[in-house]
């Protein structure tokens, strides 16, 4: 049975309270304008690397489900043939990771989130989603970032099908976010009232992760 990575784990939360990566040492940055497509203490990196919990969930296709509901006016569970039976959509993107690697021009197909906020209805009282993952991961994103036309729930990586390493059948992607905010493996989408921070937001990552403020951690 595969066990979560706790070295990387404790690795991670130091990176936190060492304030790791900020390019003013230790001081959280002010808000910065978008001057370049490279986020600042962003560096380009080729291929896409992997960094997980250590758990590479099996979960068969025919197994596989994305169960959505909490405030919403219909919540539904989707098997695969459910999910491929949505709209497909294609878009570009760039990736960063709080690691300080980025990737760009990343290809994704698969489902967009609106289309998904179309089919569930959240209810006005909804303002939070929490993603949970097939690994035990979470994560939290205020409902408003979802609601954008570069959101995805993604099959494909550069028109190939998403390999398990990296969040396959179907991982979020979140382009303006760090990347720690689009859960691989998801299992669930629930939408609340109130926020809950998820596996990295309570270990001292920033709850809004926008890469353009350098917006890593918690302060």
């Amino acid at each position: 049975m595969e066990e979560t990575n706790e070295r990387l784990v404790n690795r991670k939360e130091a990176w936190a309270q060492a304030k790791r990566g900020l390019t003013e040492e230790g001081v959280p940055p002010d808000t910065r304008k978008r001057e370049s497509r490279l986020p600042p203490g962003q560096h380009i990196t080729k291929g896409w690397p992997v960094l997980d919990l250590g758990i590479h969930p099996t979960t068969s296709l025919s197994d596989w489900a994305l169960t959505i509901s909490g405030a919403v006016a219909q919540p539904v569970t989707w098997t695969w043939e459910d999910f491929l039976k949505q709209p497909q959509v294609t878009s570009l993107s760039d990736f960063h990771c709080v690691t300080t690697w980025s990737t760009f021009d990343n290809h994704w197909e698969g489902v967009s989130f609106r289309h998904l906020l179309s089919v569930v209805r959240p209810l006005s009282a909804a303002r939070f989603v929490l993603f949970s993952s097939y690994d035990g991961y979470t994560t939290n994103l205020p409902l408003e970032a979802c609601d954008d036309e570069d959101v995805l729930l993604t099959c494909k990586w550069n028109a190939e099908p998403l390999t398990k390493e990296h969040g396959g059948p179907v991982r979020v992607i979140v382009p303006k976010r760090y990347a720690w905010k689009g859960a691989k493996w998801v299992k669930e989408i629930t939408f609340a009232e109130r926020d809950k921070p998820g596996f990295w937001e309570v270990r001292g990552y920033s709850n809004t992760a926008l890469p353009w403020e350098e917006d890593r951690y918690g302060y």
